[in-house]
Parts: structure tokens; sequence; C-alpha cells
């Protein structure tokens, strides 16, 4: 029966999620502090709504409705709005939020400067949170609002719509791993800091270290504070150092120009990368085959012309379905044995959207070799793929009769052949009569 019940939930996961408007589906599990009013975030929420997105609010300490059954998730995304909660049910655990990026279930999560179970999720991918009660202080551009609050210019990104106007920002900055899946989405202003205090009391050391180094740990554009992630399995996790970034306030709040803010416009843009609505590409499928056929053999020879073809879409959430897709022009395909022994570009062919194709030699190498396509650009769904293909020699009954290399060795046997023969006839032939003579007398 519990076996029937999870194959259930796995087909009903897969039938939501073939009728999504993201390609990984639309169910949302929001994990909201009893502190925070739903009220308050309603621009965001209302827009993910407007959006297709089926939304279930959930307190964090609540146990229902759980965000797996039987092992499988129930939700395609979960957004953490609980930057100061320090206790959660028993399913929510640092733990089991990475066991769900294995699953293919996106995260938004929002930090604090307080020390919460979410500052050790952020570690575990690659970001360095500041000490507890140090929230990012600027003094500049000169305003009215508080030094926390803070207008941020938002960088160029294939992530976000261009242009966006600077964003209102009020909470935690992180620095940067080395980690090569981390996406910086929003950096901090070159003039802002760390601190725990509001009156300069530490901006000598601060002053000392940019002096040195240039900036500071703590200090200026190297800090973080929207960054996301992506695994491996192209799950995607965005960490937010703000929750009042998602806030109608800091959406409603005017810029010192009397402009509108791109808060709602860059919070929507985020939510739509990291919930896979937007730079989601995957393979279609893959084929191979010698030149002039069509069918895959199942080995080749060496130095066999080989041709292989790719077929690549891209998910389009204005039609929640997948196109044809032919804007790579970095692709390459590896034959590998251990190490790459072809490495070549795998161009689109024109005229014939999402199809990739290359010809090449195969190796004078005997083995068992692979079709691989590695791509990984950041922001983008990695793509990747592998085939298993032997190559053999050739049957003996394939070689050439004369081989031209061999010519040399051709002539130097023929030439030794001939000259025995006549060196023979010479021999049985030549005269024997003196020979004779002499024994008679």
């Amino acid at each position: 029966m519990r076996f029937l019940r999870s194959a259930l939930v796995s087909c009903l996961a897969v039938i939501a999620s073939a009728l999504a408007k993201s390609s990984s589906g639309d169910k949302v599990l929001v994990l909201l502090d009893p502190s925070l009013d739903r009220e308050n975030y309603s621009i965001f929420f209302n827009s993910l709504e407007k959006r297709g997105y089926d939304l279930t609010f959930r307190a964090p300490k609540d146990v229902s409705p759980a965000i797996t059954a039987y092992g499988v998730p129930n939700y395609a995304h979960a957004i953490l709005f609980t930057p100061e909660t320090k206790s959660y049910a028993s399913d929510i655990t640092p733990q089991s939020l990475v066991g769900l990026l294995s699953e293919n279930t996106n995260l938004l999560v929002t930090l604090s400067p307080k020390q919460t179970p979410l500052s050790s999720l952020a570690t575990e991918f690659s970001l360095i949170p500041p000490p507890p009660g140090t929230p990012l202080i600027s003094h500049l551009p000169k305003r009215d609002e508080p030094a926390t609050v803070i207008p941020v210019e938002v960088a160029t990104s294939s992530i976000l719509s261009a242009p966006i106007a600077p964003v209102w920002f009020s909470g935690v900055p992180h620095a940067l791993g080395n980690s090569p899946y981390l996406i910086p989405i929003l950096r901090a202003p070159a003039t802002s800091f760390a601190a725990d205090s509001f009156d300069d009391a530490g901006a000598a050391a601060i002053l000392d270290a940019a002096e040195k180094n240039g900036e500071g740990l703590w200090a200026g554009s190297q800090l973080g504070l929207v960054t996301g992630f992506q695994t491996i399995k192209n799950s995607r996790v965005v960490f937010a150092g703000s929750v009042d970034l998602f806030s109608d306030a800091y959406a409603r709040k005017a810029l010192s120009d009397g402009l509108p803010s791109g808060n709602a416009q860059f919070v929507s843009d985020v939510a739509a990368w990291v919930f896979q609505e937007s730079m989601v590409l995957r393979i279609d499928r893959t084929e191979h085959h010698r030149v002039n056929e069509t069918d895959a053999p199942e080995m080749y020879t060496i130095n066999d012309q080989i041709v292989y073809t790719a077929y690549i879409s891209a998910y389009d959430p204005r039609t929640s379905s997948w196109k044809p897709y032919d804007g790579l022009a970095d692709l390459q395909l590896e034959f590998t044995m251990l190490d790459p022994h072809v490495r070549t570009a795998l161009l689109p062919v024109p005229g014939e959207p999402g199809k990739y194709e290359v010809q090449f030699r195969a190796p004078d190498r005997h083995g068992v070799f692979k079709f691989v396509i590695g791509w990984r650009r950041h922001g983008y769904s990695f793509l990747h793929t592998t085939t298993t293909v032997p190559v053999v020699p050739p049957r003996h009954d394939q070689y050439p009769r004369f081989l031209s290399a061999a010519w040399p060795y051709y002539t130097s046997a023929i030439s030794t052949s001939v000259g025995f023969f006549i060196f023979s006839a010479l021999w049985l032939a030549g005269d024997v009569k003196g020979e004779k003579k002499n024994k008679l007398e």
C-alpha cells in the first residue's frame, strides 16, 4: 500500500510539472515567520500567483503541510521568509533543505543579521556570513533614510531584465567563497561596510584595511547581497540578505530623484530564475552514425568518419513549452577515452533550429570511447550527456592490399628475391669445363 501511494505521488508530480508555468512545477511552499505579515509582501506574492504559481503558506514550526511525503517532495519550490526564526519543524533542517535540492526542489532563502539555522545553511553553499549583529551600512549617497537603508545600483546581468532602477536594501551582506557554482546577482555598493554600530566606531579599522588591501573583508563591492547557486543537477537556490527587499514598502518607496525603485522588477526576475522559468535548457536527444549512413552502428572502426548530432531546446514560460534553441555558439563535443582524443566545436545547423552537428574522424586508436557534451555557463542550466561506443581495429579483410607507406619494404623484398634468382641462375649456368680438365691431368 505504501508503494502504491509513493507511485501515485510521483505520477501526480510528473503530471503537474508537465502543465507547469515553471519548467519544474508550480507548487510553492512559503514558510512565513509569525512576526511577518503576509499582506506586507502582497506585491511579490500576487505577482507569483498571477504567473500561475500555487502558493501554500505555513509557519516554520508547523508540521503540516509536509514538504515531503514518502521521500518525494510535495512542492517544486520553497520560499523561506524566516530570517530570524531559530527553530523549525523536524522536516525543515539545513540537511533536509540540501536534500531537497538533490530532488530538484528550488529554494529562495532570506537571511538576517542574527545567527539562525539558515546562516549555517548558507555556509554549505560557499557563502561566508559576517559576525552576528553586523548589518550593511552606507552613509552615501546622502539621504534622509537611516544608514542601514541603502539604495543599491543593479549591475547588468543575464538573469535580470535590463535596465533595472536601483533597489532599496536593508539587511546583512555575505562574502563569496571560491565555489564555481556561485552566481552573484546583487553586490554591495563600494562605499558600504558591515558593522555592529551606527556611530562609525570601527571606521578606523576598516580604513586601515582599505589602505592595505584595497578593501576590508566586510567592506565594499566584494560583498554579496543577493547570490544564486546552481547545483550539478540544475536545481537552484538564492540567498537574499534582506526580507525587506521583497516588501511592498520598498517596492513603493521612491528613490532620491523621485523615480520608483526597481525592487518589484528585481525580485520578480530573481524568482523567475530560481523557479526555473528563465535560462533553462535541456538536451532532447543525441544521434551518431557514420557518414552516408543513418543508423548508429554497434561499433566504429578506427579512422571512420563520424557524424554527431544533438538537439537542444529552451523552456518558454509564456507558452509553458519547450522550443528548439540555437543560441549556443560555444558548444563543444569531446570524444574521450580517459582523456579527450577529439575536441571540436558543435555548431548549430543553419535553417534547422535546435540542431547542432559536427563531423570528425575517429582516432587511430581502438578502445571504449565516449561522446561527451559538458556545457556550463553562469545562470544557464548545465548541459551534460555521455554516450559510450567501442572503436575497434579493422578486420583482416578490411585492410588495403598495399600500403603506400610500405613501398620501401616491398622494394627491398622484391630486389632481394630478384637478386637471389639471378645469383642462382649464374651459379647453375656457370662454366665448369676447366675444373674437369684439371682433374683428368
